[in-house]
């Protein structure tokens, strides 16, 4: 059984360094959104689904995060859900840029796979980091 504790090092480690890192702990019907996005909310039902996306968006985000700060975790009523405040640092290899943003990731683990991830970001750090 996978803990809460080794998922957030996964998605840390993801977002860092192996983007799938990640990807075997999604169940096969996990449910991921992204409320506020800077391109408007957006759902994917599905790891495939999932998949089919991040796979290539990774390979054309213009940022290489190289720091993962995770700064809370809240544990919920429901056992299978928590909260996790982080922080995800990076540079623009086209600029040079350094540039960094908090988030609020809603997290649902289930049977040791992550079954549910609501994330909220900070869209106006997200387009400063951009440029």
């Amino acid at each position: 059984m996978v803990d809460l504790r080794t998922i957030i090092e996964s998605l840390g480690q993801s977002w860092t360094g192996d983007p799938a890192a990640m990807d075997d702990l999604l169940a096969d019907d996990v449910v991921i959104e992204s409320p506020f996005a800077a391109g408007g909310a957006a759902r994917w039902e599905g790891r495939d689904e999932w998949l089919a996306f991040a796979v290539p968006a990774r390979a054309g985000f213009p940022v290489r995060f190289d720091r993962f700060t995770p700064l809370a975790v809240h544990e919920t009523v429901d056992p299978e859900v928590a909260v996790l405040e982080y922080e995800l640092a990076g540079v623009h290899p086209g600029t040079g840029e350094r540039g960094a943003a908090r988030f609020v990731g809603v997290l649902r683990v289930r049977d040791g796979q992550i079954a549910g991830w609501r994330e909220y970001q900070n869209t106006y750090a997200i387009v400063q980091a951009l440029g």
